[in-house]
């Protein structure tokens, strides 16, 4: 789609020789900005002189600077040591207290001019004609503000059961009629499922409120894509688009997300009205919610208007604010007293995200003070979670400064709502490089799991996760018959937190459970026990181990949900993996165990799978019981499971080798009862596994006795 390779690098790289080709790409900011102006706001920005590498003393001190003032980071360099500020007089007087030491950025100066200028060549350059933006030049893994809207256009196109936008308001240039946009939430949920009495648990999330912070929109966008591109296919997917909501501001800023397309370092809005016809006009969007707004004395926000923190002229002056904090209103009820102590009811519904870059941060109430918000603790808990995924540092959101009027406060302050604010990466500008390696991978995993825990945001976290959840042989692909046994595996555990800002207390796993197309919440859901594979839960992380009762259901697909409990009572999120009734599926073959089949050496072989081998424990075989070995063959990315089966009396183990002969699954369940053991090809070609069948020693009862053994991938 993005043919013109030489403007897929980095701003700063790009030389004269690509300027032409580039030119053509230039994204229609000029949709607000002339010719004239726009080479005079790049020329403002290149007289700005006062940016100093800041060396701090300590990474912990360079995470809390780095949330107070937020508004003068530029960029960061963690293994030198520093952080790249804009910073006056006043700013760095602030700061030395704390042990920073200044030095002029003057590479970062040389950098940042030549990167303007050549925006500068590449506007003049395109003049007048007419161009289609295709991306940010330089940053082709960014789409620009139409290039988002069209994007989620498409995918209404291909899905309009799935979803909608609703027009939350106007940014500052269209309320002066001179352009701009509709502020305009993508709401997702499937329609065909019914919302419940009280609706649909439901999760906001809104990016680019800062317009330099290139990064949060296509993050956000990825989201959407991942829930309506996977409903249908990923268990996950579908079941929290039928059950819950997701609402996606994208831009909450577009104004000046354009300008910041440009390469212009823009944070704020574009209201010119304060420090006009600069471009440090405008507003701080972030400092102008009107819960809490100006609180702090000064230290949280600035009076002045071409501050890159200037709160506004007075609480939710701007229309851009104005329409989040109505939307947020319209989400959820009021479920927190009138006193800053009093929390919210443990059981609160739903979740608040605004998406920040930079500083690898997961941030939660209060930041206007440092004393804990009331649910501060389940705040905490599900921020250790959102970080454990990232790996940023979790922590409340006050810095060496506090902050205020900031999106927090509608949500949680107002409210009562979970509230979160997440920091993106390293840098305002940062590379496809690393958004594609890092940010990405590491942050939409922790995207998907507030939409599952949106429903019970204070309670859920602190239970188990759920991973590697699989349906053994063909239940998730050509499918069973109804009727037949479907070995199940999984892992929980209750350790998943990041604990690099202070240690989340952890329980054994007491319970797993599993319901076959009724979640768990719902009246009518049957809850089905799973066992730990290795005989009984008393470990924080478990192995899971079941068999799927599939008797009665009909030919198609099925929901399988599956959660798990701590010792402390807690279930944590729920995760689902897909069940297929099949009208044929195919028909084992049966087998009769051939002897001697006593070692590695000289197994049973079975041709093909499924099978059922009908086999007999004989007390002994020579001078050694018996034992029995197969040998089996598994598909590329499929799963060998085997369930054995003994008489009511018997006990016998159960385990799986790789062709190397290392273990690789075991079962041991006890007299009379069902061994089930699984282990996955993860290779791209076929692979030799060996079953292994044996008498239990230490128990009582008989040594030999008839037993069966089903096999299947």
């Amino acid at each position: 789609m993005k043919t013109i390779t030489p403007c897929r690098a980095r701003p700063l790289a790009l030389t004269l020789a690509v300027v032409a080709a580039c030119a053509a790409h230039w994204p229609a900011a000029a949709q607000h900005l002339h010719g004239p102006e726009l080479h005079n706001l790049l020329e403002q920005e290149k007289q700005t002189q006062n940016v100093y590498r800041a060396y701090y003393p300590s990474a912990e001190i360079a995470r809390k600077a780095a949330i107070s003032f937020h508004g003068q980071l530029l960029e960061s360099d963690f293994k030198r040591g520093f952080l790249v500020m804009e910073l006056d007089a006043a700013d760095m007087d602030r700061l030395r207290p704390f042990g920073f030491r200044f030095e002029l950025a003057t590479d970062y100066i040389e950098l940042r001019n030549r990167r303007l200028t050549l925006m500068q060549i590449l506007q003049a350059k395109r003049g007048t004609a007419e161009a289609q933006p295709l991306s940010i030049p330089g940053y082709a893994c960014y789409e620009t503000v139409e290039e988002t809207f069209a994007a989620a256009d498409a995918l209404l196109a291909a899905r309009p059961t799935l979803g909608s936008w609703v027009d939350a308001g106007d940014s500052w240039l269209k309320t002066q009629g001179t352009g701009g946009y509709d502020l305009r939430v993508l709401k997702l949920s499937n329609s065909a499922v019914p919302a419940p009495a009280g609706g649909k648990p439901k999760l906001f999330i809104n990016s680019a409120i800062h317009a330099r912070e290139y990064t949060t929109a296509p993050l956000v966008l990825e989201f959407a894509r991942w829930l309506v591109n996977g409903h249908g296919n990923n268990a996950d997917a579908t079941w929290i688009m039928d059950h819950h909501e997701v609402h996606l501001m994208l831009h909450a800023n577009p104004d000046g997300r354009k300008r910041a397309e440009t390469g212009l370092s823009w944070r704020k809005n574009v209201n010119n009205a304060h420090c006009a016809n600069t471009n440090t006009r405008g507003v701080d969007l972030n400092r102008n919610f009107t819960f809490g707004w100006n609180s702090t004395g000064g230290e949280g926000s600035s009076g002045s208007a071409c501050s890159l923190t200037y709160r506004g002229p007075s609480a939710g002056s701007e229309p851009e604010i104005q329409a989040i904090q109505n939307y947020v209103r319209s989400l959820w009820p009021d479920r927190r007293g009138p006193a800053v102590t009093d929390a919210a009811p443990a059981d609160t519904s739903g979740i608040h995200m605004d998406i920040h870059s930079y500083s690898q941060l997961v941030l939660w109430p209060w930041g206007n003070t440092a004393t804990p918000a009331p649910n501060g603790p389940a705040l905490q808990t599900l921020g250790r979670k959102f970080a454990f995924f990232n790996g940023y540092t979790p922590t409340q959101s006050i810095g060496l400064y506090p902050t205020d009027g900031t999106s927090d406060g509608i949500s949680y302050g107002e409210l009562g709502v979970a509230a979160y604010t997440i920091e993106l990466g390293t840098s305002f500008f940062q590379s496809c490089a690393s958004y594609e390696s890092t940010i990405k991978p590491g942050n939409l995993p922790a995207l998907i799991y507030a939409a599952k825990v949106v429903r019970t945001p204070y309670i859920t976290p602190a239970g188990p996760d759920v991973t590697a959840l699989a349906l053994a042989g063909d239940a998730s692909g050509v499918g069973v018959a109804a009727g037949t046994p479907v070995a199940l595996s999984g892992s929980a555990s209750d350790a998943r937190f990041n604990n690099s800002n202070g240690v989340e207390g952890t329980q054994a796993i007491a319970a797993a459970e599993y319901t076959i197309n009724t979640p768990p919440w719902e009246a009518g859901a049957v809850p089905r026990a799973l066992s730990a594979a290795d005989g009984s839960f008393n470990s924080e992380t478990e192995t899971l181990a079941g068999s799927v009762d599939t008797a009665g259901l009909a030919p198609g697909r099925h929901t399988v949900y599956v959660r798990a409990r701590d010792a402390s009572g807690a279930w944590g999120a729920v995760t689902a993996v897909f069940l297929n009734i099949s009208d044929t599926p195919p028909l084992p073959l049966v087998l009769a165990e051939v002897e001697p089949n006593d070692n590695f050496s000289q197994p049973q072989v079975v041709p093909s799978l499924p099978a059922q081998v009908n086999a007999n424990m004989g007390s002994a075989r020579g001078e050694v019981r018996d034992r029995d070995f197969f040998a089996v063959t598994v598909a590329p990315g499929r799963t060998l499971s085997a369930t054995l089966t003994p008489g009511p009396e018997s006990d016998f183990n159960l385990e799986i080798y790789d062709a190397a002969l290392a273990l690789l699954a075991r079962s041991t369940q006890g007299v009379g009862r069902v061994d089930l053991a699984t282990a996955s090809n993860t290779s791209g070609a076929p692979v030799l596994m060996y079953v292994r069948v044996y008498f239990a020693r230490g128990v009582t009862g008989p040594v030999n006795g008839d037993y069966r053994l089903d096999l299947a991938q």
